[in-house]
């Protein structure tokens, strides 16, 4: 039994970091619990693009930790750590304080890494946080208000041309969401649509290589040519450099340069480095745990997320992942409270899902169907929703949420803007209607087979909080 007096600390406020906070909180856990992030806000990374766009707000994906973790027993500390020493059982921060531990949490996440390209750290913005998705729609904000009062039409082309370096996941959710949302708000101020340039830039010829969602490469290719401006592809181009104003890139063994007055990185990341001065046997930086996500050599601390890995059974750095990473190891620190051993956790990958573009989505259920357009959509967002990590929180946003879908407020004055007609809204609003009565009928119908199908979507749960099943 450890010492009652010191506490389980939990570095890092991600998904795995904070969901191992509250459900230790919520087994009413022996030890004090403490929860050092250094930012005052967590970033919902699935839905950022929701935050850059507007379909989501602040409080809804980018909600301060305090207001997350109000009523739980969970002591958050707004602190940069600074030394984690192993041996001796405590973690140093920024500011000097000194936290000695009975059992440690490492989930500190990864940060954007730039390989070393020259001016890419200067000049390209990162796209992994609320805060830097603010940014990135105050700056094309700003670079859109410049171009509509450009007479010349060279300068006005960089400015209204953005270019996203990496075509994983991430660079193609943004591309799909710029090329939708770019000509709307460019549209707004009196712009030509049509001048606005999306340019996705790879340094392969094939989108999604070697990731989880790489079978949907398909999907995402024709969703790419099919937003409201067609996403350019500058494919086989090796980034060279990044300038104030644009891109520089070897391809086909020539230098060229790509001009553009945004530039967005997204084309990978790295664990953190204070990772890397634990002498602990690790893999690329991600710390090697056991089936039961402890330390080989340091069974009272416990890693997840982006900066651990066990060998045997790796799994993606993806938020499905991490919430499940996040619950085993409370539980497991119970068990090892109760005197009981850890057990390995055991991940259940259900499926993945991506946007592509607004009101646009699709949902792969557990590999085998894909449900893509606006359905794909819905899925999509409410089962991020329902991962929002406070449920009186949780239940408010998917409310707020849902009431904007059915009803398309803002969304109707977009469509007519870009010279749709408002037929086309209310089909949106007609179709939203059907994609919440088909799942009703099912549960009415089958309800076993709804749960055990759409279980880990949220949808039962969204539906049991607006429709309630009759008894």
């Amino acid at each position: 039994m450890q010492q009652a007096s010191h506490p389980t600390v939990i570095l890092g406020g991600g998904f795995a970091g904070l969901f191992t906070a509250l459900h230790l909180s919520q087994q009413n856990y022996s030890h004090p619990i403490i929860l050092i992030e250094q930012r005052d806000r967590f970033s919902f990374k699935p839905l950022l693009y929701e935050l850059l766009s507007g379909e989501l707000h602040s409080k809804q994906v980018y909600p301060r930790y305090k207001e997350l973790l109000t009523g739980s027993n969970v002591t958050f500390v707004q602190n940069a750590v600074k030394s984690i020493h192993l041996n001796q059982r405590r973690v140093i921060v920024a500011s000097g304080k000194v936290f000695n531990y009975a059992y440690l949490v490492l989930t500190l996440g990864s940060e954007t890494t730039y390989f070393d390209t020259p001016g890419a750290a200067e000049c390209a913005m990162p796209f992994t946080s609320g805060e830097e998705a603010i940014a990135l729609r105050k700056h094309l904000r700003r670079k859109l208000h410049q171009a509509i009062q450009t007479q010349d039409s060279q300068h006005r082309r960089l400015l209204l041309t953005t270019a996203i370096i990496g075509a994983g996941p991430a660079g193609i959710e943004l591309a799909c969401t710029l090329a939708d949302l770019l000509p709307i708000w460019y549209d707004e101020l009196g712009g030509d649509a049509s001048e606005v340039r999306v340019v996705l830039v790879n340094r392969s010829q094939e989108i999604l290589k070697g990731d989880v969602n790489s079978h949907l490469r398909y999907i995402a290719q024709r969703a790419l040519k099919r937003r409201v401006i067609p996403v350019d592809f500058l494919f086989n181009a090796a980034v060279t450099r990044i300038q104030p104003q644009g891109v520089e890139y070897q391809q086909h063994n020539q230098t060229q340069i790509l001009q553009a007055g945004t530039v967005v990185w997204t084309a990978g990341t790295a664990p953190n480095p204070l990772l890397m001065e634990l002498t602990v046997p690790s893999n690329r930086g991600r710390l090697l745990v056991t089936s039961t996500l402890q330390l080989l050599n340091f069974p009272e601390v416990f890693a997840a997320g982006d900066c651990a890995t066990n060998s045997s059974n790796p799994q993606p750095p993806t938020a499905q992942v991490a919430y499940q990473q996040g619950k085993a190891i409370a539980q497991n620190l119970q068990r090892l409270e109760e005197g009981k051993p850890a057990i390995p956790i055991e991940i259940q990958m259900r499926g993945t899902l991506m946007k592509l573009g607004l009101n646009e989505g699709v949902a792969n259920l557990f590999n085998k169907v894909q449900i893509k357009g606006q359905p794909g959509h819905f899925i999509r967002e409410a089962t991020y929703l329902q991962l929002l990590p406070n449920s009186a929180h949780n239940r408010k946003v998917t409310t707020e949420w849902l009431t904007d879908e059915l009803f398309q407020r803002d969304r109707s004055i977009t469509y007519m803007q870009l010279g749709q007609t408002p037929l086309l809204s209310g089909i949106a609003t007609i179709a939203a209607a059907i994609i919440l009565t088909t799942p009703l009928v099912w549960r009415a119908a089958q309800p076993m087979q709804f749960q055990q199908n759409l279980g880990w979507t949220g949808i039962p749960t969204l539906l049991d909080w607006l429709v309630p099943p009759s008894r």
